[in-house]
């Protein structure tokens, strides 16, 4: 595992300093000299110092990473500013997080309007196979008159090629996704059938992400809510974060 997630780091590093030959001058030589290695399938975004004196942060396919100056030690946690009280390695999450969900597709999602003015929008990672995804979905009527639009990307968490995975597919290939989603969620048979579709993709955005369970709620501002949240308190978070 340690040595994935340092393999993966450096050739995250190595491409993003290759690429943006400018910060690669920035960089300390001790990091580019410890982190030379090339291992294919990753990507990476943005390195730069934080407020902590010779250490410097990594984001990396949808991950937050520290390391020292010198090249020596990689940190896999929170830095949180005390005297302002905010947890920087989760405001820089969230910031990633909202990227990614904002840079896809909401054409390839099943989208549930809000009735009247949007007032808010939440994403959510669902499982059709998954009970607590079900309870969620049942609240989404109430969500819409509240004004939240409720947008679904398929998680099914038990990976490719499994039988929740082969529903979800069914589910998006449907004519009418609205209820075939609902079909499923209550446990009712649906027609299999195939067609060009995201689920894969939508899989392994939620993985980027760091979904590990069902629902997963992203908010507008990036912030991962995991879990079932009855409306009137989703309503109440989402009105508090304005």
């Amino acid at each position: 595992m340690k040595q994935t997630i340092f393999k993966s780091f450096a050739l995250s590093l190595a491409i993003f300093l290759l690429m943006n030959s400018a910060l690669a001058t920035e960089i300390p030589a001790a990091i580019k000299k410890r982190l030379d290695i090339v291992v294919p399938g990753y990507d990476a975004s943005s390195v730069k110092a934080t407020p902590i004196s010779g250490l410097y942060e990594f984001i990396g396919d949808g991950r937050v990473l520290y390391i020292s100056q010198d090249g020596r030690y990689i940190v896999d946690g929170s830095i949180i500013d005390l005297e302002d009280k905010i947890n920087l390695t989760e405001k820089t999450k969230n910031n990633v997080t909202r990227q990614l969900i904002e840079g896809y597709d909401e054409k390839k999602m099943i989208v549930f309007p809000a009735e009247g003015k949007t007032r808010h929008t939440i994403t959510v990672f669902t499982d059709v196979d998954c009970p607590y995804c079900a309870m969620l979905h049942k609240e989404v009527p109430k969500l819409n008159k509240a004004g939240v639009t409720v947008r679904y990307l398929m998680y099914p968490r038990a990976g490719p090629g499994s039988p929740t995975f082969i529903k979800s597919v069914s589910v998006w290939c449907a004519v009418d996704q609205k209820k075939a989603l609902g079909m499923a969620k209550e446990g009712s048979a649906l027609e299999a059938k195939t067609c060009d579709n995201p689920v894969l993709e939508q899989f392994e955005l939620g993985q980027k992400i760091g979904v590990t369970g069902t629902p997963t709620l992203i908010l507008e501002n990036g912030k991962i809510l995991p879990g079932f949240i009855p409306a009137d308190q989703l309503i109440k978070l989402l009105d508090d974060q304005e």
